[in-house]
């Protein structure tokens, strides 16, 4: 790969404002995306924004440490999917508990890496057990995809569902067709193309928002988990999503580590990993998701031919001072739930084209009859797909400390997918 600034370079403050602008922009959609689905959650358009405002905040913040302290690499960061997941499994607890148990599980996260226990845990890594996690990450995440896609009267959903096939297809189009930079800021063109587009079918909709009211600057420190609530399983079912996350995090700095061929990457590996504890204990005390490290830089790198990892600084100086913009915060994340649907499900698609991936690879390695390899990947997958699904009345009949594991289907997953692995088809050699 030819690069114009490599990763200790310092461009020109003109151009690391250009390059900064160019992560912003890469940056912008997976915060706005996963902060309106979980901002929704408290069915108030100020708490919304809040929680919008806190997610800027931490993930700019959890950038900067790992530009100066962490990994020291041009990695993009944004809310962790798998803890999104986990979040919306765990309804039926208070908001409190289940930050907690985001802060618990990243001061464990942070101790393991400070301490280099982490390494040890990788052995519970194999590639099954990687594919099973990736692939899950995007099946159990269905149920609140069709919820996106298909919301309002039922008059209106056969028309959603059919502007949700066409852009989605379109999504794929530019996928097939862009170049670059524009290929890489696709889901933020998207974002903008598809509200516009539903706004023309659906001229209602941009009345929703015509009579909110928000402040153009104010502070976000409210709603701060300030008192720790420990439910045993909660806690459980979030660590586990915490080895998927750690999974994703790992595999991020690898990437870029390999491709820009990186020194000391053990080292950076241990800062960044650590960093990204820390970052979601921060997370947790703020009342919101955690972030992770994203993988898709190396095809932005190559684009722009920037590698220095301070032309991101701009980028998390960006994200720190629209949390301080509510009013902007509303403009910028004005998207109509079936787009927020759509660019969700279109994102996943890339997280089993990986999984997929992976599960080749772990069926090219394994010791074992091809056949039974590939049940070792299945079954998970459908436990997974099975307790997503379950109807609210079936999971309400499960005991209350058990709950939070056997109503998540990711956890359940990961749960199957370990005892096959590492218990039932324990490998002798």
């Amino acid at each position: 790969m030819e690069l114009k600034y490599q990763i200790e370079d310092r461009p020109s403050w003109k151009e690391n404002l250009v390059y900064g602008l160019q992560w912003l922009a890469v940056t912008l959609p997976a915060i706005v995306i996963i902060g309106k689905v979980l901002g929704g959650l408290n069915n108030s358009i100020e708490m919304e924004i809040l929680y919008l405002q806190k997610i800027f905040a931490v993930t700019g913040l959890a950038l900067l440490i790992q530009i100066f302290g962490g990994h020291r690499l041009p990695l993009v960061i944004g809310p962790a999917t798998v803890l999104l997941i986990g979040i919306l499994a765990s309804q039926g607890s208070s908001p409190a508990a289940i930050y907690s148990s985001i802060l618990i599980g990243g001061l464990i996260l942070t101790l393991l890496a400070v301490t280099g226990l982490f390494a040890r845990l990788q052995s519970l890594f194999t590639p099954r057990v990687v594919a099973v996690i990736l692939l899950l990450v995007a099946f159990t995440m269905m149920p609140t995809i069709i919820q996106l896609i298909c919301n309002g009267e039922d008059a209106a959903v056969g028309k959603q569902l059919l502007f949700a096939l066409a852009f989605i297809l379109l999504m794929f189009l530019g996928q097939r067709y862009l170049q670059g930079l524009l290929k890489s800021s696709l889901i933020l063109i998207s974002m903008v193309a598809g509200s516009i587009a539903y706004f023309l079918v659906n001229p209602s909709w941009i009345f929703a928002g015509s009579e909110v009211s928000l402040p153009a600057v104010s502070f976000f420190a409210k709603n701060l988990t300030t008192n720790i609530v420990i439910e045993p399983g909660l806690l459980i079912a979030f660590l586990l999503c915490f080895l998927g996350l750690s999974i994703n995090d790992l595999g991020s700095i690898q990437a870029v580590g390999s491709v820009l061929k990186a020194d000391n990457m053990p080292k950076r590996i241990t800062r960044g990993i650590t960093a990204t504890g820390i970052a979601n204990s921060i997370a947790g005390f703020f009342g919101v998701i955690g972030p992770v490290n994203f993988s898709f830089n190396p095809g932005i790198i190559a684009s722009t031919g920037c590698a220095a990892r301070r032309s991101l600084v701009p980028t998390g100086v960006a994200l720190l001072i629209l949390a301080f913009l509510p009013a902007l915060l509303f403009y910028l994340s004005f998207i109509p739930k079936v787009v927020i649907g759509c660019v969700l499900l279109f994102t996943l698609c890339t997280q089993v084209a990986a999984g997929l991936m992976s599960s080749l690879e772990a069926l090219e390695k394994s010791y074992q009859p091809r056949f039974d390899s590939s049940l070792l990947i299945a079954l998970p997958i459908l436990v997974g797909i099975v307790v997503a699904f379950l109807p609210a009345d079936i999971t309400a009949t499960f005991p209350p400390t058990l709950k939070p594991i056997l109503s998540n289907g990711f956890v359940m997953g990961v749960v199957v997918s370990l005892l096959l692995e590492h218990v039932i088809f324990r490998s002798k050699v």
